[in-house]
This record gives C-alpha cells, sequence and structure tokens, in this order.
C-alpha cells in the first residue's frame, strides 16, 4: 500500500509526524500481577498532647492544637505554591492533550499582567502581593500623642436681647362671639326657613313644616305654635320671603326672652353675699365660678372661693387653679370632707375678713337623685345659722346641649334649693339652642349669664335682642 493511500497519512503530513510500522505489532498479554499480600500498618503512638499550648502559637479552637513534636520534622504536609509543579507530578503544568496544537490568541482587553504573587514586569506589585501574611500579622505601630489643647477662657455670657412682642389680634366683640357659638342653631334653623319659604305661598303645610323645625330646636310646643300663627297672620295665601320669616322669628324670641333678661345684682348691704352655684354633674359649673370671680372681681368686689365639691379631687384642684389665677383666696379642704361643714368654715371666715361675695361650689348631683338631693338641703341648713336669709342668691348651672331634660332640672332643683337664677352654658355645642326660650316661657326665672364656649370672655351677662337676632341669623344692627 503507498504511502497516500495508509490510514493517517493526512496527519502525517500536516503535523510531520513519525511514519509508523503498518499494520502495528500485535502487543503480547501479560498475565496479571498476582495481588500483594497487605502489609499490616504499623501502630503509631500517640502524642502526648501539652496542657496548654504556648502564648506564641496562633492555633485556635476550632483549628486543633498543632503537634509541636513531629511538626518540625514532617513537611511532606506542606503544599507547595500554585505556581511550581508537585515532585510526584512532573508533568501538572504541562499543556493538556485536547489544547496541544491549537491556536491560541490573548483576549483584547484582558488584564495581561502577571498573577498576584510574581515579579513579572512589576517587582513592587509582585512584592506587595506575594506575602500578605507577614503583614498581616505584623504589629501595628502605637498611634502617636496627640498635642494637649491648649486651654482658652471661656467666652463671656451676654444674654440674647428678648424679641420683640408680636403685635396681638384684637379680640372678637361680644356679637362676633355670640353670633358665632350660636351658629349650629342658627344654621339649621335658617336651611329650614330658606327652604320652605323660597317662591311659595304661605300655607297650612308650610306652617306645619315651622312649627316642626322650631320644636326641633328645642324652643317647645307653646312657643313654637305661638311663631308659626305669628308668620301666617294676614299673610295666608300669599308670598313671603325668608328674610321676613327670620325677622318675625327674631321678633318673638326677643320677647318671649325680655322679662327673664335681669342681671345678676350684688347687694353689698350684705356681707358677705353668698352664691351658691349647683347644677348635675358636667354641666361646667367650677369653670363658671371662675369666670364669674373674674368678673365679679373687675367690678370691684373682694371675692372668697369655697371648694364646696369634695366628691372630686379635681374639681378642688381646679377651682385653686382659679383662685390662683385670679387672685382670691380658696378655702378648701380634702376629699370626701363633708362639703356642709366646709360650706360653714368658709361663710364665718368670709365674714370675719369683710368680703363682699362667697361664691360656693357644690358637688355635682342628679336632679332625680333624694339622697345627693338631700345633701344640698343639708348645706342650705348649716348656711342658714350663720345668716336665715344665706345663700342670698342659688344659681343653676344649665347645660345647653340636654334639651328638654333641662326642664326637668329647673323644677327638681327649684324645689330642693330655691332656685333664684339661671346660667345657660355650652350653647356653642348644639344646634337646639331654642331651650333657653322654651325655659323662659315654663318658669319665668331670671337668665343671668350665656356662655358660648371655654374662654374666660365667652361668659357673658343675657341680652334678650342680642340672643334672639344671633339665633335667627340676623346681622348685628
Amino acid at each position: 500500500m503507498s504511502e497516500d493511500k495508509r490510514p493517517g497519512w493526512l496527519l502525517r503530513r500536516m503535523f510531520g509526524k513519525k511514519e509508523e510500522a503498518w499494520p502495528p505489532e500485535p502487543v503480547p498479554v501479560q498475565p496479571p500481577d498476582p495481588k500483594p499480600e497487605p502489609k499490616p500498618e504499623p501502630k503509631q503512638e500517640a502524642a502526648i498532647e501539652p496542657a496548654s499550648p504556648p502564648i506564641a502559637s496562633p492555633a485556635s479552637a476550632s483549628e486543633g492544637q498543632p503537634d509541636f513534636a513531629t511538626g518540625a520534622d514532617d513537611i511532606s504536609a506542606i503544599p507547595l505554591p500554585p505556581s511550581e509543579p508537585a515532585p510526584a507530578d512532573p508533568d501538572r503544568n504541562a499543556t493538556p492533550d485536547e489544547i496541544e496544537g491549537a491556536d491560541l490568541q490573548p483576549i483584547e482587553g484582558a488584564d495581561e499582567r502577571p498573577p498576584a504573587g510574581t515579579a513579572g514586569d512589576d517587582p513592587a506589585r509582585g512584592a506587595e502581593t506575594a506575602d500578605t501574611t507577614t503583614v498581616a500579622f505584623a504589629p501595628q505601630p502605637a498611634p502617636e500623642p496627640k498635642p494637649a489643647l491648649e486651654s482658652k477662657p471661656a467666652p463671656e455670657f451676654k444674654p440674647a436681647p428678648e424679641p420683640a412682642p408680636e403685635p396681638t389680634a384684637e379680640k372678637r366683640g361680644w356679637w362676633s362671639r355670640l353670633t358665632g357659638g350660636m351658629k349650629r342653631t342658627s344654621s339649621a334653623l335658617s336651611e329650614r326657613v330658606t327652604g320652605l319659604f323660597t317662591k311659595r305661598k304661605l300655607e297650612a303645610d308650610t306652617l306645619e313644616e315651622l312649627e316642626d323645625a322650631l320644636i326641633q330646636a328645642d324652643f317647645g310646643i307653646d312657643t313654637a305654635m305661638r311663631i308659626s300663627e305669628a308668620v301666617g297672620k294676614g299673610r295666608y295665601e300669599k308670598g313671603i320671603s325668608p328674610d321676613e320669616v327670620r325677622a318675625i322669628l327674631a321678633a318673638e324670641v326677643e320677647r318671649a326672652l325680655a322679662p327673664v333678661a335681669i342681671p345678676l345684682t350684688i347687694d353689698t348691704t350684705k356681707k358677705p353675699f353668698v352664691i351658691l352655684m349647683i347644677g348635675v354633674n358636667g354641666a361646667g359649673k367650677t369653670t363658671t365660678i371662675g369666670k364669674l370671680a373674674l368678673k365679679l372681681k373687675g367690678e370691684g368686689h373682694s371675692l372668697m372661693l369655697a371648694a364646696g365639691d369634695t366628691f372630686r379631687a379635681a374639681a378642688i384642684e381646679q377651682l385653686k387653679v382659679w383662685g390662683t389665677r385670679t387672685g382670691v383666696p380658696v378655702v378648701a379642704g380634702a376629699q370626701g370632707a363633708d362639703a356642709a361643714g366646709l360650706a360653714f368654715e368658709a361663710f364665718q371666715r368670709a365674714r370675719t375678713e369683710g368680703t363682699d361675695v362667697l361664691l360656693i361650689d357644690t358637688a355635682g348631683r342628679l336632679q332625680n337623685k333624694a339622697g345627693l338631693m338631700a345633701e344640698l338641703e343639708k348645706i342650705l341648713r348649716v348656711i342658714r345659722k350663720i345668716d336665715a336669709e344665706a345663700p342670698h342668691a342659688v344659681l343653676l348651672v344649665l347645660d345647653a346641649t340636654v334639651g328638654q331634660n333641662a326642664l326637668s332640672q329647673v323644677e327638681l332643683f327649684s324645689k330642693a334649693a330655691n332656685v333664684t337664677g339661671l346660667v345657660m352654658t355650652k350653647l356653642d355645642g348644639t344646634a337646639r339652642g331654642g331651650i333657653l326660650v322654651a325655659l323662659a316661657a315654663k318658669f319665668g326665672l331670671p337668665v343671668h349669664f350665656i356662655g358660648v364656649g371655654e374662654g374666660v370672655e365667652d361668659l357673658e351677662p343675657f341680652a334678650a335682642r342680642d340672643f334672639a337676632r344671633a339665633i335667627a341669623g340676623l346681622e348685628e344692627e
């Protein structure tokens, strides 16, 4: 067979390999070697571990303790650097057969620097990366001590100049506070009136709806009927504007309230002039006493306060705060003390000191509790032992938000304590401010003060005309 027809002739021509004999000679088969008998392994003596490793040993508990007896002689276990071939494997770094003869080209943009730990073309770099263990365990130099800071004298303290007081806004007048507080009631009525009397003739159904709106505002049935009759008088089957209805409403309310709009008068011939404040829980008695004390002091009267609400510790502290704010002395006892005894003590002290007005606070009590009303009667009996005419004024504080329940309060408190006047509070918290009209129509008791907020200036003497125009949603004349 010619040379060109022998198998592998193309590879021999390309790579120039030595011509081999063809066909190849058969390789003789040799019998397998007998298995050598396993030699017994020599027994190794257990190394005696030291009690504790030397201080300089870097071994840790997780790595175990080194064998210092044989470690110096046994160096075969130390791995060689990756750049040197192992003695037992001389061809470790040889080119694999798979890539032998391949055309290997460098990759563009690849880093051609020598590997870490070798000098290569950059001796400085190789020195840095070749030995990192020595640097890691090398002792760090002690930090240089910082120079001591020079002590400087403390700067002289100069108080900051006080800022100029900002101009305070002008306080709202009583009319604006009254209309603001009565806005809920006036808005509810104005909406109903506007809806009823806009482009409609005055008919029986319209008047009935107006009457219902007034009853819902707590004007009472009698007052609501009277106002409805006044609106329909002479105008039946005729048109009427909402403004005319509001004007009629204001006139009727003023006519009902004018007889009871009586200011509180202090009789200076009676020293002290004793005012007993009564009412149910949460009506605002203690707050009303503080506001009233401020007003009376502004009129030139000397005052004294008695913390007769001994059931609530908060009431005692609250009255003391008002006393501090107004500069008025307060007679107070411990919580749970006898309220009648404290009222008696305050009355004697006010008489001794020549005080003009003595305001006595009492505990809130429900009008339908006979036991609590009996305690109120006891206070009255004790006070009258000093002065048979005392108390000279008994003011019942009413919460306008209770609605028709105020009628029951006035009736029962009048029987127990002979109420002489009313103070209506929290008119700003309800849309049914007409209860004052119902009270005036049924009992005719003087209304001394009304309150439309929590501020000191929000308690003012009652004026029927202002109240009537505010509840009807009319402007001040």
